[in-house]
């Protein structure tokens, strides 16, 4: 059974847009909404288990340009 993952994204201002269209593009990505708050992007993520969400957010998500912090938050 796969672990489901949501990721709330903070973005650089006026860099929202770039970085949900990059994560669109990632196979990991069930969904990508861009939100009002504290946070500017909910990135929903399956992957096979608790570490490969972990790898996926420290290698495909925190390298990408205009995210400037994450808060990653398992279902249980």
């Amino acid at each position: 059974m796969a672990t489901k993952g949501y990721i709330l994204i903070e973005t650089a201002v006026g860099k929202t847009r770039n970085v949900a269209t990059a994560l669109k593009a990632l196979a990991e990505v069930k969904s990508v909404d861009l939100v009002t708050g504290p946070y500017d992007i909910i990135l929903v993520v399956e992957a096979k288990d608790l570490n490969s969400i972990g790898e996926f957010v420290t290698a495909k998500v925190h390298p990408l340009p205009g995210v400037n912090r994450t808060v990653t938050c398992l279902a249980v």
